[in-house]
């Protein structure tokens, strides 16, 4: 992780957790999200991969009667004010089908076992992340600041009980 900061600084965090400012990239990220998601799979009969360009990929198969299905989903990624992370739908693949985006994002939400601060929204056709409800060790809650693909800059605070 060449070109991850790390920055301890106040940011009107709970009065017991100290908060840690992140600057990362997207080969780093990619490589810690990866990690996470084998671990996830150990649990899980579906595998998918997540891939950071200048928006966010989906690579995953779906089991459609006797046959895996390669699926592709691509998203644009937007920090919230509150610090949560919005994935709105950008395009999408499913084998050589031509299938309603909600139809596949209902499909994938039903399918995958997602972490619960992963909410797929199938009508607004955007996968929602809650930062707050990810479940990280020691306690540990992220807030996104900054997510732009395009220019590689990734910012994040890291809230740490201090107690």
């Amino acid at each position: 992780m060449e070109d991850t900061k790390l920055e301890l600084g106040a940011d009107g965090s709970g009065a017991d957790d100290v908060a840690f400012n992140v600057s990362t990239n997207k080969r780093d990220l990619n490589r810690v999200i990866n990690h996470y998601l084998e671990e996830e799979a150990k649990n899980s009969q579906i595998n998918y991969e997540v891939l950071l360009t200048d928006e966010v990929e989906l690579y995953g198969t779906l089991p459609l009667f006797s046959q895996e299905l390669e699926l592709r989903l691509t998203f644009e990624p937007q920090a919230s004010k509150n610090g949560d992370l919005v994935l709105n739908q950008r395009s999408i693949s499913v084998g050589k089908l031509n299938l309603p985006v909600s139809t596949v994002l209902k499909f994938v939400r039903d399918s995958y076992d997602m972490p619960d601060a992963v909410n797929i929204q199938p009508k607004e056709e955007r996968v929602y992340v809650s930062m707050q409800r990810l479940k990280l060790k020691s306690d540990i809650k992220v807030r996104v600041n900054e997510f732009d693909l395009k220019k590689d800059n990734i910012k994040f605070t890291l809230l740490v009980p201090a107690d």
